[in-house]
């Protein structure tokens, strides 16, 4: 069976590989605190389908405790070490399986193996909170080998935790005006790709929030990450198969046979 990555927008995708539907950062919501979702319509019921969400880190609109809630019973979430104690809106999800863990820990879903890896973020459920909890990655093992991210900037040793893949989810901006450290804008996240050789990539944290009220400030910063890591792919990894969707597009990126 085929590969199939839908991105929903924002770090929100469905990795189904193996008759197994993964689903990541799940964020349904149209508005989230300041930010609104100014591109693509709020994914529809089929999104939440699938046997378990991988939650990269705790900020609010990664770890976003009303799009958890509407996941079915008994669907497996895994999320960083420390998260139901930092975010206690989890406790009330008993319906969900919960699974914390760190960099090294794997999780075997259906078919899948899903393994953990480190992130260069600030994992605390801001604005308050102390540090308790990795920003992680996770790659998805089947049929494919798939990289998803999570919120990150580039480190040196990325390309050896991560290993070889097929897919790299990669993140290209954000939801404001400015990037903060700990995060790839598209010149990085395109040599993040040179780094990690995947077949393919597609792009995601880009063009879907924004900031009330602030449409014309930076409009750029919202508008541009996609197809400018298109272009900056094309320099520094050419031989990489770069997948630009819209919010609800699917692709299935060719992997190795």
């Amino acid at each position: 069976m085929p590969v199939e990555i839908t991105w929903w927008g924002h770090a929100t995708c469905t990795v189904e590989d193996s008759g197994t539907r993964v689903l990541t950062d799940p964020l349904f919501a149209r508005r989230l605190a300041h930010l609104r979702r100014r591109r693509g319509d709020v994914p529809p019921p089929r999104a939440t389908e699938a046997d378990a969400a991988l939650v990269s880190h705790l900020h609010a609109d990664h770890l976003h405790v009303p799009s958890l809630a509407g996941l079915a019973d008994g669907t497996r979430v895994v999320l960083p070490r420390g998260a139901r104690a930092a975010v206690p809106g989890l406790r009330r999800l008993r319906h969900l399986r919960f699974v914390e863990v760190v960099p090294g820990d794997e999780v075997r879903i259906g078919e899948l193996t899903v393994r953990v890896v480190p992130a260069r973020h600030d994992g605390r459920r801001l604005p308050v909170g102390p540090h308790r909890s990795p920003a992680l990655g996770f790659v998805v093992e089947g049929a494919a080998r798939t990289y998803f991210a999570g919120d990150t900037g580039l480190f040196d040793e990325m390309a050896d935790v991560v290993g070889a893949v097929d897919v790299a989810l990669l993140p290209v901006g954000g939801w404001g005006p400015f990037l903060g450290h700990g995060h790839l804008d598209a010149g990085r996240a395109a040599e993040a790709l040179a780094r990690l050789a995947p077949r393919s990539a597609v792009p995601v944290h880009f063009g879907t929030y924004w900031p009330i009220g602030m449409d014309a400030v930076r409009p750029h910063e919202f508008h541009a990450p996609g197809e400018e890591f298109v272009r900056q792919a094309a320099l520094q990894a050419p031989d990489v198969a770069v997948h630009l969707l819209a919010q609800g597009e699917g692709v299935r990126p060719e992997v190795a046979k």
